[in-house]
């Protein structure tokens, strides 16, 4: 009964962003480095952070550190959906909410050195997970693959977060599901959706590394993280501005150049990650050595580049792409 009532209560916050994104124009438009065509409305993923309040408030007031943070995350990348900030300001705050964020995992225990990477790579999958965001329905979809992945482990392997937190996040993911996996999606998820949902994500993540340090956790954001790295390879051997908006990703080329339907890529990337969800939670419930998990991860990650290199060489000479 209590996750209907909290459905009910995120369709119904929704359904009035809506109403104040449309007075306020709060829309997407088009242009040449989209992957739309029509005006729609931005920021419908800001109905993450609401799933998460829901958690917070249910639980007591339960992580406050890490809401905190989120709650700094979700405004800020808010505002840059409507105002366009400063990078400065925007990187400012993402800082100091991965400083919160940090702090509740106790991360600052750690030697300075190991803080710093673990900082760059929070930042980085932060960033990299809203990049991603550029197709319908590919934000929802391949966010419950992963939370889905964190499931599996926390139910069949280590309890490392309240399933609590889960069905809330994944409850907001389905209602945002609703109105973005369409073929003319009502609404994208912003910046201020992809980045809260990331933040989510990693501070689940950094909960299960905290217990189980083991590098089959960097399989449950595979096909995400491989697409990333990658275009980004490719663009630096381009001699491109990494930092500016292109359409180079593999999805993105399979959606506008392939013309593959942007449903069916994202329900391509989204089975592709539970399946290496399956084989994630395999190698943490096996007795496999040190050596022999890190062989199978590090054999499995060249795999899924080898398909990304042949795939995206096959369309990505076929078209002049920007």
């Amino acid at each position: 009964m209590q996750y209907i009532i909290t459905l009910i209560v995120l369709v119904a916050i929704l359904q009035i962003y809506f109403k104040l994104a449309d007075h306020f124009n709060i829309i997407d438009k088009p242009n040449q480095r989209s992957s739309h065509t029509s005006i729609t409305l931005r920021g419908g993923g800001i109905i993450f952070y609401f799933g998460a309040l829901a958690f917070f408030i249910s639980s007591g007031f339960q992580y406050s550190w890490f809401f905190l943070a989120l709650s700094l995350i979700t405004l800020i990348s808010f505002l840059d959906d409507v105002l366009t900030l400063s990078n400065k300001l925007r990187l400012s705050v993402h800082l100091a909410a991965m400083g919160l964020l940090f702090h509740q995992l106790n991360l600052f225990d750690l030697q300075w050195v190991w803080i710093a990477v673990a900082f760059i790579l929070f930042i980085g999958i932060t960033n990299a997970y809203n990049f991603m965001d550029g197709i319908n329905g590919i934000t929802g979809a391949y966010s419950l693959a992963v939370l889905s992945g964190l499931w599996m482990i926390n139910n069949y392997h280590i309890t490392f977060v309240e399933n609590e937190l889960i069905y809330c996040t994944g409850l907001g993911l389905l209602v945002f599901n609703f109105y973005n996996f369409r073929k003319k999606a009502k609404c994208f998820a912003g910046d201020v959706g992809s980045i809260a949902m990331a933040f989510i994500l990693l501070f689940m993540l950094g909960k299960l590394i905290v217990l189980e340090p083991s590098i089959a956790v960097v399989l449950l954001l595979a096909v995400y993280g491989v697409d990333s790295v990658l275009t980004i390879v490719h663009r630096l051997i381009l001699r491109e501005n990494i930092f500016q908006a292109h359409r180079k990703h593999l999805y993105q080329i399979l959606a506008n150049e392939a013309k593959i339907p942007h449903l069916f890529v994202a329900l391509v990337y989204t089975a592709i990650q539970i399946a290496i969800n399956c084989f994630a939670l395999f190698l943490m419930q096996s007795n496999f050595s040190v050596f022999v998990t890190i062989l199978l991860v590090v054999g499995l990650l060249i795999l899924m580049a080898f398909v990304y290199v042949v795939v995206k060489k096959k369309y990505f000479h076929l078209h002049k792409l920007v």
